[in-house]
C-alpha cells in the first residue's frame, strides 16, 4: 500500500512540474511577443522621425510634386495614429512604404536632389531603418509562431487559458510580390 502512495505522489509531482513548466513557458513566450512588438514600434518610430527631415530636404532641393509629398505626410500620420500591430497597422505601414517608394522613384527626375548630400544621407538612413524593421518583423513573426505553436501543442493547450494566452496574428505584407521586389534607392 505504501508503494502505491509513493507512486501516486511521484506522479502528482511530475504532473505539477509539467503544468508549472508549461504555464511558465507560455508566459515567457507571451512576454517575448510583447517585446518583439515593442522592437517593431521602436524601428517604426525611427522611420517616422526621419520622414519630416526627408520631406524638408526634398522641398528645399526641388520643386517636387506636392501631391507625392502630401501622400507621404498623410501615410506617416495615418501609420503613427494606429497603435498595436493589428491589420490596420499593417495596412498603414504598407501604405507608408509604398508612398516612400514613390517618392524615391520620382526623385530620379531631379538631378539637384539626387546629388544632395542631405537627401542621400536620409535615403541611406531610411534604407537602414527599413532593414531594421524587416528584421524586427521577422523576429516578431518567429516569436508569434513559437507562441501560437506552444498554445496548440501538448501540454500547453491545457494551460493556455490559465496563462491568458491568445493566438496572435503575424505582421505580414499586404502584397508580398510587390513588397519583396528590389527597389533601386541608390543614385
Amino acid at each position: 500500500m505504501s508503494i502505491l502512495i509513493i507512486v501516486a505522489v511521484v506522479i502528482i509531482v511530475i504532473i505539477a512540474f509539467v503544468a508549472i513548466g508549461s504555464y511558465n513557458s507560455l508566459i515567457n513566450l507571451k512576454n517575448k511577443v510583447q517585446e518583439a512588438a515593442s522592437d517593431i514600434d521602436v524601428q517604426l518610430k525611427r522611420r517616422y522621425d526621419l520622414i519630416p527631415n526627408l520631406i524638408s530636404t526634398v522641398k528645399g532641393s526641388a520643386k517636387f510634386e506636392a501631391e507625392t509629398l502630401e501622400k507621404v505626410i498623410q501615410a506617416r500620420n495615418s501609420a503613427m495614429s494606429i497603435t498595436g500591430l493589428g491589420e490596420d497597422k499593417t495596412q498603414a505601414e504598407n501604405a507608408l512604404s509604398s508612398t516612400l517608394k514613390n517618392l524615391f522613384a520620382l526623385s530620379e527626375n531631379y538631378p539637384d536632389l539626387k546629388s544632395s548630400n542631405n537627401f542621400l544621407q536620409l535615403q541611406q538612413e531610411l534604407t537602414n531603418t527599413e532593414d531594421r524593421i524587416l528584421s524586427a518583423r521577422r523576429f516578431y513573426n518567429q516569436v508569434v509562431s513559437d507562441y501560437n505553436t506552444s498554445q496548440e501543442s501538448f501540454p500547453g493547450m491545457f494551460f493556455a487559458g490559465m496563462a491568458g494566452a491568445t493566438k496572435q496574428k503575424f505582421f505580414e505584407l499586404e502584397n508580398p510580390t510587390i513588397e519583396r521586389a528590389n527597389i533601386k534607392v541608390e543614385f
